[in-house]
């Protein structure tokens, strides 16, 4: 994801804003996020424990899906870089990222969150999905695809799908066993490299 922690993506107009202040409202967003459940967290509340108005956030996040998806992008780690000349390698570093962004404090929790307002808030869902779940399956697909382009793989092979059997892979552990170890991102890496590469 080339990642930033980025508090907000809408440019700034008016007044310059002030970095704490947003800082603030993420850090209450996203413990308001992991105590109450989406659906219970209120950006009344929000606004009231940040000492903020009401207008202040929305003068940054267009709503409460915004905010949260917003606050629970800061969660995530910078990614490493992915052009080291071994696309194996590349994957290795993508996924061990990953498995810290999972396992840090309320980290799968939150995501539980966002999935169990599919039905009732889809747009929270959809911008969890542009904001964080695409970003990373990018990474992949983008070090597969030049695997392909160098003759690396078997013919017929879909990068999108291999990369999402390596990220899925991260989701049933963690929900037999929640603690993953770092030796899982080379494990599961050489599984499906052993599946798709040529003989």
């Amino acid at each position: 994801m080339g990642a930033r922690n980025e508090i907000s993506e809408k440019p700034a107009r008016g007044r310059p804003r002030n970095a704490a202040t947003e800082r603030r409202i993420v850090a209450i967003a996203l413990e308001r996020l992991a105590s109450e459940g989406y659906s219970r967290m209120s950006l009344d509340d929000i606004a009231d424990r940040a000492g903020v108005s009401k207008p202040t956030i929305y003068r940054r996040w267009k709503g409460k899906a915004d905010l949260a998806t917003a606050a629970i992008r800061t969660l995530q780690i910078a990614e490493p870089r992915v052009d080291t000349g071994s696309a194996r390698r590349d994957l290795v570093g993508i996924l061990r990222n990953f498995r810290k962004s999972l396992l840090r404090p309320n980290g799968m929790s939150l995501i539980g969150s966002v999935l169990a307002e599919e039905r009732h808030t889809p747009e929270l869902l959809r911008l969890f999905r542009a904001r964080i779940v695409a970003p990373r399956r990018r990474m992949l697909r983008r070090v597969l695809e030049d695997a392909a382009a160098r003759g690396e793989l078997r013919r017929g092979v879909e990068p999108a799908s291999a990369a999402a059997l390596m990220i899925g892979a991260f989701y049933a552990h963690y929900l037999a066993n929640p603690r993953i170890p770092r030796s899982f991102a080379e494990e599961i890496v050489n599984l499906v490299w052993q599946g798709i590469t040529r003989r």
